[in-house]
């Protein structure tokens, strides 16, 4: 009875290990590069992730309309892609009550004209949104 116990045991904490793992990369940060933009950050399906020059770290200065266009990027965990750092990702709670995820202590969104993975049209819209590179973020 004992031996059977442990077997259940040790299969339930590897479904657990297995799903959270799973979960995690489902939710994991990756880096990109395409030509004209650089190195970037993109979510697990490879949607570009931006950053507002207004927000400064810890808080997001996107509000009401603005959230509409630049929808926030939040997953209660990130796994961090390769080449990247899992302390660099953090999380905030918003004025408006709402998660959003940070990168080195920036709040992270999406932009509404990216249609598929890979897009990068919201990068340099109205000189303040831009796409995350990780390499020199951020900026001096």
């Amino acid at each position: 009875m004992k031996r059977i116990a442990l077997g259940l045991f040790g299969l339930g904490l590897l479904f657990l290990l297995g799903t959270g793992l799973a979960m995690a990369a489902d939710h994991a940060v990756k880096m990109q590069t395409k030509e004209g933009i650089g190195k970037y950050l993109t979510d697990a399906e490879g949607k570009t992730l931006y950053w507002f020059k207004k927000d400064s770290p810890g808080k997001s200065a996107c509000t009401g309309p603005c959230v509409e266009k630049w929808p926030l990027y939040y997953r209660e965990m990130v796994a961090a892609g390769k080449e990247l750092k899992a302390g660099d990702f953090g999380s905030i709670t918003r004025e408006d009550g709402k998660k959003q995820t940070t990168f080195r202590g920036y709040p992270l969104y999406y932009w509404m004209n990216d249609k598929q993975a890979g897009d990068t049209t919201g990068q340099g819209v109205n000189d303040v949104w831009f796409v995350v590179n990780p390499d020199n973020f951020p900026p001096k």
